[in-house]
């Protein structure tokens, strides 16, 4: 029979998508921005570029224990380039529709990928956008900037210019078209 250690007993929890929040600051900080990344982010604001246009990041669950799980929603529009980065734990991605290119790879509906803690990644989204789920073992964790080059940077705002509009009149996620 196992021991009872007296401490906190863990206890089943339900999310609903409904009471998703948007990823905060705290949870998912900022880091590594040196003055390549200041230089990017300049770009970025001469084209006008507004957070929230082309993506949309939402925490459908988050144990409030530093050590906790998260799950993540992100909704990235057509087309849409993220920066290279990395984050500081382990993190599983599932898309759930969508298709999105990494390199040489394009991955579609029920494929995935593992990023390992600190190794540097980006991508871009298909045609249709991509929706994907991020499982990490933690409930926070930082974004830090890595590898983004000039023309990363110009590639990023090309999207923006280009399906900055579009964007606006995407407003249904590709998993409920």
């Amino acid at each position: 029979m196992p021991e009872k250690t007296g401490g906190k007993r863990a206890r089943m929890t339900i999310f609903r998508g409904a009471d998703a929040l948007p990823v905060s600051a705290e949870m998912m900080p900022r880091e590594g921005i040196d003055d390549g990344v200041l230089a990017g982010l300049a770009l970025l604001a001469q084209e006008n570029v507004q957070e929230g246009v082309g993506e949309q990041t939402r925490v459908l669950f988050g144990d409030p224990e530093k050590g906790g799980m998260s799950l993540l929603h992100a909704w990235f529009k057509s087309g849409y380039v993220l920066p290279f980065h990395s984050h500081s734990t382990d993190c599983l991605y599932y898309i759930i529709a969508g298709e999105l290119h990494m390199g040489s790879h394009v991955l579609k509906q029920g494929d995935g990928f593992f990023v390992p803690a600190d190794a540097g990644y980006g991508y871009e989204a298909g045609p249709e956008g991509v929706e994907v789920l991020e499982f990490r073992d933690a409930s926070q964790f930082n974004l830090f900037f890595r590898g983004n080059k000039p023309e990363r940077w110009e590639q990023i705002a090309a999207a923006f210019r280009e399906r900055g509009q579009a964007w606006a009149g995407e407003t249904t996620p590709p998993s409920r078209r």
